[in-house]
């Protein structure tokens, strides 16, 4: 790991930092003295983030205008510091059965969770290989073992999953590390978000979606609020991303929490049919009670 002394002389770029485990991981990476240009969508974000050595930028990382900004950031600094660590954390939830969640939803969160990480990560790997840098990718448990009802947001980071093996041996050649970091459940507010997506789901759905499927919407909000109140906080996360952007030889992956390492683990030699049958008994726990 850098002495905080030649940290200082480097930058960080941490996308989706407004809230949550972007914005915990920006504070961490600039304690151990780095600068970290912070991705944020609103100004208001940006100054709540705002702090020593947390520079805040507006970014989303589907607009092209956008990534270009950031990137003439990089290549402009005016310490001419070298980009040490791009940390590709945005991301937008998205959960429902796979027929019912419509097509266009799809599109918007694969352009998210996938085409906008790609997109940044092309334009800044020139700045990336100059410096022999690393690119961490957040993906999640969820990247490992599709659970029913969260296949649109299991596909995006089953892909991510993809691309970082693909850019790791693509890359290993030229000195720069790619390393995954799957979490499991994260104490932040991103699963409200994806709960009232859930409600507006569940009143699409035909009469025959509704026979199919109206159980497992209507278990799904329950289950992503008690997996989330379980999982570990923001603080917990960023400092195992930390640890993955700054370690001078890093694992190719770190698992976030007891759930993720424990599922991740099971998932290497227990049949799927036995895995299946262990996510599906945890998922009916929260079914609603007949007559409810």
């Amino acid at each position: 790991m850098p002495s905080k002394s030649s940290a200082a002389q480097e930058l960080v770029i941490v996308t989706g930092a407004s809230t949550g485990m972007g914005a915990a991981t920006a504070r961490a990476m600039a304690r151990r003295g780095f600068h970290v240009l912070a991705g944020v969508r609103r100004d208001s974000d940006g100054e709540a983030l705002r702090a020593a050595g947390i520079e805040p930028v507006i970014l989303d990382i589907t607009r092209q205008e956008h990534i270009a900004a950031l990137v003439a950031r990089v290549d402009g600094d005016p310490r001419k510091r070298a980009l040490r660590t791009l940390v590709n954390n945005a991301g937008i939830p998205g959960a429902g059965p796979v027929e019912v969640v419509p097509l266009d939803e799809w599109r918007r969160l694969f352009e998210v969770n996938v085409l906008g990480h790609v997109a940044i990560t092309q334009a800044l790997l020139p700045a990336l290989v100059r410096s022999g840098g690393r690119v961490v990718n957040i993906t999640s448990l969820n990247g490992r073992i599709a659970m029913a009802g969260y296949g649109p947001y299991a596909a995006g980071k089953f892909a991510m999953e993809a691309v970082s093996d693909a850019l790791r041996n693509e890359l290993a050649p030229h000195g720069v590390q790619v390393v995954v970091v799957e979490p499991g459940g994260v104490q932040t507010d991103m699963a409200g978000r994806g709960t009232a997506d859930l409600s507006r789901l569940a009143a699409r759905m035909t009469p025959e979606q509704r026979t199919r499927y109206g159980t497992l919407v209507r278990a799904l909000p329950s289950h992503v609020a008690a997996f989330t109140k379980a999982g570990v906080t923001p603080d917990t996360a960023a400092r195992t991303i930390a640890e993955a952007a700054t370690a001078r030889r890093p694992r190719t992956r770190y698992t976030v929490g007891a759930t993720a390492t424990f599922l991740i683990r099971a998932s290497r030699f227990l049949p799927d049919r036995v895995l299946d049958r262990m996510t599906t008994s945890d998922l009916r726990k929260h079914y609603p009670k007949a007559g409810g």
